[in-house]
């Protein structure tokens, strides 16, 4: 995790030399380490859990124990590995190896074989080990496991890929999916908080607690709680298998170590000393234990044990001691190796409780940065993988009880291999977490939520990609809370999360998103060299005498573990030697520790203490060490207590330790990609990251091997006159979003009110914003005609539904056009010789781009399988929208025609006309600064950095660039005379035109518009079904009908609501008034079929008193209802 080299050579400013340099478009030697860091997070984490996590796994699945025939079988795991993906066995081919590229053609998924060597002994005696197939599980593209792994741009193009591949997600069913990074509690750190929801969880809470979520190294987390009651005692709780369970404080802490009770009760008062309320409880806590006779930590164990063993399915041959310490390795501080380190832990969590519960500390804020990690994709794919195994085991043991019986030949090493594969592999369930993104499990994983953990990674352009990696996810349990304070920017998070790049509306502030420089921990150092250099330091072990009084001392932590204890004078100087040894990476301290001094300040503030954090998934962010003149990475907790400054001046010497590497280093990847951000208005830098995400652009370059459902291409992209540094950083010129065009800010016409905006027709006609769409459908035949192994794609030589337009094999020729109703594919019965046609069903015509023909995953299928790939083009048309890079949107109105728009005195008409009311209320005055850059940049053959914070009211962007007009022979404040294209008069006011950078976005009215006129009818109520799809009506609904109410024209609504609806007549008993009875009478056999039948009320026989009523249909349903519940409605004729 060397960073330090990575952000010294920045550009120093934009160029366009990259486009024009000789060898523009030869790939490089290596890939570009700036854009394959945006998913290193991802890839890290899935590398370090499949090496090191995945043996973890293996020692931490205990062994499953049970008895089969009087005979005890213990089944244990003794090693697992993953395999690259590779063809099924039995495949003929050249490559063995399955590469990501034919996984998406053929909607198929990337896996790897799992295998996992089991040991099985008998009474005890081992009987040997089995290699057992575990399955298929998917494999992270680009991962050590990968295929592509380690490959150069060229190898990778050769293999379909993009030179610039990332990698980073899994390919389910054809599908890019991303696992969700998801905000989590800070692990192994006691978190004090006040919920007064504790209340009611029993006689005597409080709604003090300090709540910790224990992490194991390989992952598996519990949460544990301990609460203050209101007599002065504790309650520990925790949850096993999603249920909560509570234990008195004394009971737990006399079963971990076999202490005397003072000298428990001493060190649950350590540095508490002169507090005799506290000793008290303390005391009574002891009590508790006492009064239920549990004298000895044997008696505890066994106490525990005989009440908790009827939740934990565990051999009935164990004793109640060991079911009670199964239960304290499960449940209780499980990050802890020995229970000495889980007494001692608890013991000062407990004197954290009593401090937060007497108001003598704050508690810490949950949604505050300081407090959180990150759940990586690895963590989460270790997790799952962990439960899985553990569960295969759960169902062999079932295959014994069921299947064992009938096994001739006892428990020989055959018999009990058969019963393996019985068991349930890991193929369907890590699919189906990745494809829907759901968790099915039984423990939940310590997780709050289990739904929504993956999303698709859309390719709509390359800024949307990219910030999926980036994106972390509060949860989807606050999306439902009422409350705002989940969602609010807290200071904190400042160089973490991105204060601009968050979406508006229902998501706001809880999906957020990394900054650039934000890095994500993931490799994991051994920390056992840490305590003995910290008592080298000064730090008193934890079970050693201190010097002075434990109250003047600081509690030290290491991960979630007390090391010892450091005099309040000496807690500086250890600090100060701990981050030199960080920085200068000397005595093995990892450079992504975070050391944090939580000082004693006289007052409540948080609870005081030194601690250290190596654990992986933490937030890291660089920043330069003044002291030591290197860059050092520092944690969201350890933020808060340094002192960091941005601009050279803010430096105080002494005070200052600490400085930010480039002023925008707050913002995220996508944000940093705004030109002059620092003068537009907050809001509408966030409405341009959601809508650079939304850009019609260039997605990839390799369109022939994609089938991606939709992909958008812009046709005429351009490479921005003006833009950021970190544009060119991230070399997004490869997958450009947008298009250089001259700008006049200029009220002409009235057809530009309200965001709406002119574009010059002889720039359309020249190709202005073109684009197209690319749609694939993949056909398969085995799902059209199931079970039927003879049909295949073809036509019957001479078909007249083919007309022609299909090749021989019964699809389009490759080029051609297809137009509503042409045929789109045949195929045939090779028995019967019959075949069918498909036609094509969509109203756009298109182009017919490409067709790749599949087959299934065992290379088995015969001409079964196409995926076909049609190009719709969609140059602008009005209605369409486009945006600037300011959250500018607006939408085309009239493509204008050249010879009536205005032009400058040299001839030149600008592109685009856009209303100058767009601009005093938005305050984007970044947009102008852009115009003026834009203009100058082209006069001067220049492209001009628009880095945020490069203006300041001393040097400002308006002198410098009106000096640039001014040499190129324009108006300093780039404006300019125009006259009228319709009369040619010279127009009074001074213009301001210039060059923007404008993006079109995929929102075109061709997917949004909906007419119907006759059509489909829902069965039930005759009422026009909705829905574009299915060429539906729209709803005119209740409010809809209030307007022409009030309007006065209620003539109009009976013909929307009744005639153009549902209109229907009905035969109706003036008498009775029953819409039910009137029923046609019953024909005698000699009549003929012409012969007038009357209707006949059928209540009250008589066929005079019928009427005819119009009546909406659904009224006549719903009488019919209603007399299904014997309800009868009588209608009043009149």
């Amino acid at each position: 995790m060397d960073s330090s080299a990575k952000w010294n050579n920045l550009p120093k400013g934009p160029s366009l030399k990259n486009l024009t340099e000789r060898g523009f478009g030869v790939l490089n030697e290596s890939q570009h380490a700036a854009v394959q860091d945006l998913t290193k997070a991802h890839i890290e984490s899935f590398d370090q859990a499949l090496t090191d996590g995945l043996s973890r796994v293996v020692q931490a699945i205990p062994p499953l124990e049970f008895t089969f025939k009087n005979e005890r079988i213990s089944l244990a795991f003794v090693e697992a590995t993953l395999y690259n993906p590779v063809v099924a066995k039995g495949s003929i081919c050249r490559e063995i190896k399955v590469f990501p590229a034919e996984c998406r053609g053929r909607k198929c998924t990337y896996k790897g074989k799992m295998v996992a060597d089991v040991s099985w002994s008998i009474n005890g005696v081992p009987k040997g080990i089995i290699k057992q197939s575990m399955g298929q599980v998917p494999l992270m593209v680009k991962s050590k496991l990968c295929n592509l792994h380690g490959m150069s741009p060229k190898e990778l193009v050769k293999h379909h890929e993009e030179a610039e591949e990332m990698g980073g997600y899994f390919i389910v069913n054809g599908n890019e999916k991303v696992i969700r990074m998801l905000i989590m509690p800070r692990r192994n750190y006691p978190i004090a908080m006040s919920r007064p929801k504790w209340k009611s969880r029993g006689q005597g809470y409080t709604q003090y607690g300090i709540s910790m979520r224990c992490v194991k190294e390989e992952h598996t987390a519990v949460n544990m709680n301990l609460h203050y009651l209101e007599n002065g005692t504790v309650m520990l709780n925790f949850i096993y298998h999603k249920e909560l369970f509570f234990l008195p404080l004394g009971f737990a802490l006399k079963a971990l170590v076999d202490f005397t009770d003072f000298q428990i009760y001493q060190e649950l008062i350590k540095s508490l000393e002169g507090n005799s309320f506290y000793k008290s409880c303390a005391s009574e806590m002891l009590r508790m234990v006492m009064e239920e006779g549990c004298i000895t930590r044997n008696k505890v164990l066994n106490y525990i044990g005989e009440r908790f063993r009827v939740k934990m399915s565990l051999p009935e041959w164990y004793t109640n001691e060991q079911c009670a310490i199964f239960l304290l390795d499960e449940c209780i501080c499980i990050h802890l190796r020995s229970n000495m380190e889980k007494f001692y832990l608890l013991c000062l969590v407990t004197r954290k409780l009593f401090t937060f519960a007497k108001q003598e500390c704050m508690e810490e804020n949950p949604d505050s940065i300081m407090c959180q990690e990150v759940l990586t994709p690895g963590q989460l794919y270790l997790m799952f993988m962990k439960e899985r195994m553990s569960d295969w085991l759960q169902s062999v043991k079932l295959s014994f009880e069921k299947r064992g019986s009938r096994l001739s030949g006892g428990l020989s090493a055959e018999n009990v291999m058969k019963i393996f594969n019985m068991g349930t592999d890991l193929t369907k369930p890590f699919e189906y977490l990745l494809a829907t993104g759901n968790l099915s499990s039984r423990t939940g994983l310590g997780m709050l939520q289990n739904t929504g953990l993956c999303v698709v990674a859309d390719k709509l352009n390359f800024i949307r990609y990219l910030s999926h990696f980036r994106c972390v996810h509060r949860g989807a349990a606050f999306a439902k809370m009422r409350t705002t304070s989940v969602r609010k920017l807290l200071p904190e998070s400042w160089g973490f999360l991105c204060p601009v790049h968050t979406p508006d509306g229902e998501p706001c502030g809880l999906m957020n998103h990394m900054t650039a420089i934000c890095e994500i921990v993931a490799a994991t150092l051994p920390t056992t060299p840490l305590p003995a250099l910290l008592c080298s330091l000064g730090v008193t072990p934890v079970d050693g005498s201190s010097g002075q009084a434990f109250a003047d001392c600081y509690p030290v932590l290491l991960d979630g573990a007390v090391v010892g204890w450091v005099e309040t004078e000496l807690a500086p100087v250890v600090v100060d030697s701990l981050r030199r040894f960080k920085v200068l990476k000397e005595k093995k301290i990892p450079s992504w520790t975070e050391i944090v001094l939580v000082p004693k300040t006289g007052k409540a503030s948080l609870y005081p203490g030194l601690f250290l954090f190596t654990t992986p998934c933490r937030m890291v962010r660089p920043v330069h060490n003044l002291a030591l003149g290197k860059q050092e990475l520092i944690g969201t907790f350890e933020q808060i207590y340094i002192n960091v400054g941005i601009m050279e001046d803010e430096i105080e010497p002494g005070v200052t330790t600490h400085q930010e590497l480039f002023p925008h280093s707050m913002l995220s990847v996508v944000a940093s990609f705004i030109p002059y951000s620092d003068h537009n208005q907050s809001p509408r830098n966030m409405y341009q990251c959601q809508m650079g995400k939304q850009t019609m652009g260039f997605p990839l370059h390799s369109f022939m091997d994609r089938s991606d459902n939709k992909l958008y291409r812009l046709h005429t992209p351009q490479s921005p006159m003006v833009r950021p540094y970190m544009y060119d950083h991230y070399n997004l010129d490869n997958y450009p979003s947008g298009t250089n065009a001259i700008v006049a800010v200029i009220s002409y016409t009235g057809y530009d009110m309200e965001d709406a905006m002119i574009v010059n027709k002889s720039s359309w006609e020249r190709g202005f914003a073109h684009g197209s769409i690319y749609k694939t459908e993949l056909v398969d035949l085995a799902d059209k005609v199931r079970g039927d192994d003879s049909v295949v794609f073809g036509t019957k030589p001479g078909d007249p539904k083919v007309n022609e337009k299909l090749d021989t094999d019964g699809l389009p020729y490759i080029g051609s056009t297809l137009q509503h109703g042409d045929p789109f594919y045949s195929y045939i019965n090779l028995n019967s010789g019959q075949s069918f046609v498909n036609f094509y069903k969509s109203q756009e015509a298109c182009v017919v781009d490409n067709i790749k023909i599949c087959s299934n995953d065992t290379g088995t299928g015969r001409f079964k399988r196409v995926c076909i790939t049609v190009r719709v083009p969609r140059n602008p048309t009005i209605g369409d929208k486009f945006a600037s890079r300011h959250g500018q949107k607006g939408i085309l109105s009239r493509l204008w025609p050249a010879e009536d728009m205005p032009f400058t005195e040299s001839g030149m008409a600008p592109d685009i006309l856009f209303n100058p009311h767009g601009f005093p209320s938005r305050m984007t005055i970044g947009m102008l600064i852009e115009s003026m850059a834009g203009k100058s940049g082209a006069l001067h053959g220049l492209s001009h950095d628009a880095t945020p914070f490069t203006f300041s009211e001393e040097s400002s962007a308006l002198e410098y660039f009106g000096k640039m007009l001014r040499a190129g022979g324009y108006n300093f404040y780039g404006t300019e005379r125009l006259y009228s294209g319709v009369s040619g008069q010279e127009l009074e006011a001074d213009i301001f035109i210039g060059v923007v950078y404008y993006q079109r976005l995929r929102h075109m009215v061709s997917d949004k518009f909906q007419v119907r006129t006759t059509g489909a009818r829902d069965k039930v109520t005759n009422q026009p079904v909705g829905g574009r799809n299915i060429q539906g009506g729209i709803r005119f609904g209740e409010m809809e009908r209030d307007a022409l109410l009030a309007h006065g024209s209620s003539f109009l609504l009976h013909d929307r609501l009744f005639n153009c609806s549902d209109r229907s007549v009905a035969q109706v008993c003036v008498d009775c008034g029953s819409l039910l009875s009137p029923m046609l009478e019953k024909p005698p056999p000699y009549w003929s079929a012409m012969r007038h039948r009357k209707t006949v009320c059928t209540l009250c026989g008589k066929s005079e008193s019928i009427d005819s009523v119009s009546v909406p249909y659904v009224f006549r349903y719903f009488v019919a209802e209603l007399a299904a519940m014997n309800i009868k409605v009588k209608l009043d004729v009149k």
